[in-house]
């Protein structure tokens, strides 16, 4: 099989051909808009022109607009004396297929209002997805249930969440291959910043890997536990700092992680494996014909919760901590304010340490599916 031959190169192939094509399925709008929503909730904590209600509309429209992606990278923005709003951040390229292969900056759309013109096409951003029109002051048009009835091009852009899932993939080939060169040089002694990884990289060896997988199997699946253990840490990480990222509370990417594990699952499973799931040794003949189908169900339910655990615990994560900052301008007075201060400072703790966490949930049982398919049998007739 190719997972036992070159695992390495396989995953990471996987992961670099599936991860931006899917993430970049659903982008959303673009960061301009966070930054003026970020604007309006700051002037409506100072009482300007705004009613408390619309103080937690505004909120929980940042908050909405924080978990989904957006076709550039907006650090932060401000406004200069005269009340114009600028923004700090850098564009990432549009690539669309329509009519052959059309590439452009978003810097193009500078907001929901502007259109992009690319070889005498036309593109407008709505509404987070973009769309063809028929000119410069071309509008999309909806139908009675709220849908755009204009052409949408396919989509396969460099947005925020691809942009960083390149980042964490580059710097954790600079990290493994710097700690790989260190143990050739110093005859198997970790150097350098490798030093801090080495004992993660032999704690899921010996931890994970080998309880749940054995010791006979436990080496072909090595490199996609430790790839997807790092990739997923790395990111949660990157999803606590200020730069507006949430690659793993994203649903299309952590659908892609659980599919890459469903398949290996799959292909590299023995025959007792699917003996197991088809025809149950033990089982009355009768039971067999209602088992089966469950069984069934259970291997594509597997990487069903994995998805959902990993997406439903950082988005839950990401709105909990932006909620207890949002109740600063809610309070607008220091008793309130500080206490959202000192719980936001608590849950972000507490984040720290959910990231390192549902890393290791998902590549532990990512490693208990691989041992599954690979289990010896000899005891089953007798257990049964």
């Amino acid at each position: 099989m190719v997972f036992s031959k070159k695992p390495l190169r396989f995953i990471i192939a996987t992961l670099v051909a599936f991860l931006p094509l899917v993430s970049s399925a659903n982008p959303t709008v673009d960061s301009t808009q966070v930054s003026a929503e970020t604007t309006h909730v700051v002037e409506a904590a100072h009482g300007e022109n705004t009613e408390p209600k619309d103080v937690k509309t505004e909120i929980k429209e940042f908050i909405d607009h924080h978990l989904k992606d957006s076709y550039d990278f907006n650090i932060f923005g401000y406004k200069d004396e005269a009340g114009k709003q600028h923004h700090v951040g850098f564009p990432l390229p549009v690539i669309l297929l329509d009519n052959g292969l059309q590439v452009f900056s978003s810097s193009k759309f500078h907001n929901d209002n502007e259109v992009a013109e690319v070889n005498g096409t036309f593109y407008k951003l709505h509404h987070g997805k973009i769309y063809k029109v028929d000119s410069a002051e071309g509008e999309v048009t909806m139908d009675e249930h709220h849908h755009a009835t204009n052409e949408k091009p396919l989509d396969f852009s460099i947005t925020k969440n691809v942009f960083m899932i390149f980042v964490v993939a580059l710097i954790m080939f600079l990290l493994f291959k710097s700690l790989a060169k260190s143990y050739v040089k110093n005859g198997g002694i970790a150097s350098g910043v490798g030093r801090i990884f080495e004992p993660i990289v032999l704690y899921v060896r010996d931890e994970i890997a080998i309880p749940n997988i054995g010791e006979k199997h436990y080496k072909k699946y090595m490199s996609y536990l430790l790839t997807i253990f790092f990739f997923i840490w790395f990111l949660n990480i990157f999803g606590l700092t200020p730069l507006g990222i949430n690659v793993t509370g994203n649903i299309a990417v952590t659908a892609c992680l659980a599919l890459i594990t469903y398949l290996i699952t799959t292909f590299t499973a023995k025959k007792d494996y699917w003996g197991h799931i088809f025809w149950m040794p033990g089982v009355p003949v009768p039971m067999k014909f209602i088992l089966a189908p469950i069984e069934l169900l259970g291997t594509i339910i597997k990487p069903f919760s994995l998805m959902i655990r990993l997406y439903a615990n950082i988005v839950a994560g990401h709105i909990v901590l932006m909620s207890l900052i949002g109740l600063m301008f809610v309070f607008k007075n220091w008793i309130g304010s500080s206490l959202s201060f000192f719980l936001s400072f608590a849950i972000s703790l507490i984040e720290i340490l959910v990231a390192l966490l549902q890393a290791y949930i998902f590549t532990m049982l990512s490693a208990l599916y691989f041992g599954s398919a690979v289990e010896e049998h000899h005891h089953d007739e007798a257990h049964h």
